[in-house]
């Protein structure tokens, strides 16, 4: 349950507007681009850029722009294959992005370095057009209509992203319960409800203990209130997380006989769903990436028997922290990854305790490696203490710019810091009001119920 550089508030933008049209002697009407210092530290910053192809449908792109400032490097980047020569970079379209249609957009991002001022760039061109003037901004669709489950439909993994039925990269914004054996109470009609409705969440985590007087005192009872809560979610066009929440021990070979009777009954039941992800083993500690890559091996098959088309998410070592709160990195796993389809690594912080080291692996890993952030919390990694606010916001901030979805914990009104609750407000009915908010819930929900962005063409 419990176990990334202290960010210095920036921003910046300049538009620059330039074709996108393939060569440039068949320049078409033009593009938008945005750029965006989100993050700036001593020495170092991360920013991106948003395309905007405002021209006849593009299959195709290169992005070049200058940095102003002969010390400005790019170090690492995401969404594009990013080179730099001098003081020129460029940004070259991949798999997933590299097609846009009249209207469309993609987002690139980068961290960077300086080693003395670090101004914004001011130009840009697209297929070898430099912007030259302004150009009418294509219409702007409408909003995408319906919630988030209908409107994205089938998800699964494209590049390094997650992906809705479009082949466009999303973000799910959402809820973890508590253990289910604890907090039932907190997630009836009402509560789930006031999480679809008022709180507009994407997604709701059901957070299945394993031990800890879980699954193992009853498995047929647990795997009918998992089903119960997928059912719950599906009917408010939400997405389910499927958590088999393993925590002490923590090797997930332990349970691994479990896993396969559990998975394989829930994924038989739900494989006609479209809102359903199935989390393997939410925080494996104390064990080698090497034997959850094998437990992983041996479970991902169980579910695609039945489910062959469900996006799985893999727990990764050190609490899932990619390794970090064992003294590792997302090497470990970019070099040996698990060996099927379809699949995210999970990453889980808590804000009070996790910052620069982990905040850094998260923007490396990003870039190679498709992430879920299934559990976080604003405070200390003990689920306790209080809000560390700027963290917080310096992560949402960084998961929103590399679109990570995530699902914050928890959806509760246990007696703890990281609960969405305040004690006692899962024996009546409000879900929605500010005076039943924590701190955390107040944060959450202010995040959460923002208007989702989600590409539909």
């Amino acid at each position: 349950m419990k176990r990334l550089w202290a960010l210095l508030a920036a921003g910046a933008s300049v538009v620059g507007l330039t074709s996108l049209a393939g060569p440039p002697a068949q320049a078409a009407t033009g593009c938008k681009a945005e750029y965006t210092l989100t993050s700036q530290w001593e020495g170092g910053f991360q920013a991106g850029v948003k395309i905007t192809n405002l021209g006849e449908p593009v299959s195709g792109w290169t992005l070049e722009f200058t940095m102003p400032d002969a010390g400005q490097r790019v170090v690492q980047g995401w969404n594009a294959a990013w080179t730099q020569s001098g003081s020129s970079v460029t940004a070259r379209g991949v798999d997933w992005n590299r097609t846009l249609s009249t209207g469309a957009s993609t987002e690139l991002g980068f961290v960077g370095s300086f080693t003395g001022s670090n101004p914004a760039p001011t130009s840009f061109a697209l297929n070898g057009v430099t912007c030259t003037g302004s150009v009418t901004d294509p219409p702007t669709d409408p909003p995408a209509d319906g919630p988030p489950a209908a409107v994205n439909g089938q998800l699964h993994v494209c590049g390094v992203h997650l992906c809705n039925q479009y082949d466009r990269p999303i973000q799910l914004r959402g809820m973890s319960t508590h253990g289910i054996q604890w907090f039932g109470q907190c997630y009836g009609d009402a509560s789930l409800d006031a999480l679809a409705q008022d709180w507009k969440s994407d997604l709701l985590r059901v957070a299945m203990y394993v031990q800890e007087d879980g699954y193992e005192t009853d498995p047929a009872g647990f795997t009918s209130r998992v089903n119960g809560l997928v059912d719950m979610a599906e009917a408010r066009g939400m997405y389910a997380v499927i958590d088999f929440h393993t925590l002490t021990p923590g090797d997930p070979n332990y349970n691994l006989d479990r896993a396969k009777t559990f998975f394989s009954s829930v994924a038989a039941r739900n494989a006609d769903k479209k809102n359903v992800i199935y989390e393997i083993a939410n925080e494996p500690n104390g064990v080698s990436w090497t034997a959850v890559k094998s437990y992983a091996e041996q479970v991902i098959p169980v579910i695609r028997a039945a489910d062959p088309d469900a996006v799985v998410i893999v727990g990764t070592r050190g609490w899932s922290s990619l390794g970090v709160s064992d003294g590792s990195n997302e090497s470990e796993v970019v070099n040996n990854p698990v060996n099927a389809t379809n699949i995210m690594y999970a990453f889980h912080f808590y804000a009070a305790s996790h910052k620069d080291a982990y905040r850094a692996a998260v923007s490396r890993a990003a870039t190679k490696l498709p992430l879920f952030v299934s559990e976080f919390g604003t405070v200390s990694a003990t689920g306790g203490g209080a809000v560390d606010r700027a963290s917080s916001i310096a992560w949402l901030d960084l998961l929103d710019q590399l679109k990570i979805s995530y699902a914050n914990w928890t959806y509760s009104d246990a007696d703890e810091g990281s609960a969405a609750f305040k004690p006692g407000t899962c024996e009546g009915s409000d879900y929605s009001s500010s005076g039943v908010l924590t701190e955390s819930g107040a944060l959450l929900k202010s995040r959460i119920s923002t208007a989702d962005d989600f590409p539909t063409s």
